[in-house]
């Protein structure tokens, strides 16, 4: 049985807290075989009846996911913006995480020609029978899912390509060291040239190196706010690499949806609407 990974971060779900009382999101380590590709498995469910329906914002990561929802399942690129789901009576969905870049063995096509794009499953497997899609909405166990999904991924399994274990490095070190603020720092960090490492990332994550810093800079940035770390966006917007407020605003807001005042608002109204 793949155990659960213990929730340690939000990984780019928005006021955690307040979407914990509405969902239940639950995250298995791969095997040893899938471990070089998948980051992990994982599933959420809810139960609203009769409860208004809750709209969950989520921000993108760099990651592809294999999702197989109660009406339909494929395969969806990174996402360049925030999305929202929408939650309605009860209902689960089955995902597949794979690591930054652990897609592509699969493909073996740029994964920036999937970026902000889904595909059928098909595509990439064609032994695919819609086994998970039915052992979805017959309610079986987290364990045969996520079986069912290791014997997908299996029969085609790629070799191991250390181009995948080289860009999770140096995404580690973007997550870890928050004074990482521009390009330049990871080539020197790593000794790349800026055209060899946006081309690496253009090919196996399918968004810039640029992008995943800002992105992460970003989650930061929204995840003080939700703990009330932060009411000082122009102190913030120093400590996150921005000499110009403005620049930090209109960032923030193309990946978070709002402006982080407006954010702060809107996390304010939902925690006085759900006391």
């Amino acid at each position: 049985m793949n155990p659960p990974i213990k929730q340690q971060a939000s990984m780019g779900i928005l006021q955690m807290e307040e979407a914990e009382k509405k969902f239940q999101l639950t995250r298995y380590a791969p095997s040893s075989l899938l471990a070089p590709f998948v980051k992990h498995f994982w599933l959420v469910s809810w139960n609203l009846s009769e409860q208004s329906p809750f709209y969950q914002d989520v921000i993108p990561n760099p990651c592809v996911n294999l999702i197989i929802e109660q009406e339909r399942s494929g395969i969806y690129g990174v996402a360049s913006r925030k999305y929202t789901k929408e939650l309605i009576g009860t209902g689960k969905v089955f995902g597949v995480k794979f690591k930054p870049g652990g897609f592509y063995p699969f493909m073996m096509k740029p994964l920036s020609s999937l970026t902000d794009q889904a595909i059928a499953l098909k595509t990439i497997f064609p032994h695919d029978n819609n086994e998970l899609f039915h052992a979805l909405r017959s309610s079986e166990r987290p364990e045969h899912l996520i079986s069912l999904a290791q014997q997908l991924l299996a029969q085609q399994l790629p070799k191991v390509d250390e181009n995948v274990h080289f860009i999770n490095q140096i995404i580690d070190y973007i997550t870890t060291h928050t004074t990482i603020t521009k390009v330049e720092q990871l080539c020197d960090q790593f000794q790349l040239s800026s055209r060899k490492l946006q081309r690496l990332f253009s090919q196996y994550v399918g968004v810039s190196p640029k992008w995943v810093i800002q992105l992460y800079r970003l989650q930061n940035a929204a995840e003080a706010l939700d703990r009330g770390l932060a009411n000082d966006f122009a102190k913030l917007s120093l400590e996150l690499g921005y000499y110009d407020q403005s620049h930090f605003i209109n960032d923030f807001k193309s990946i978070i949806g709002k402006t982080p005042e407006e954010y702060v608002r809107a996390s304010a109204h939902s925690y006085n609407v759900n006391r």
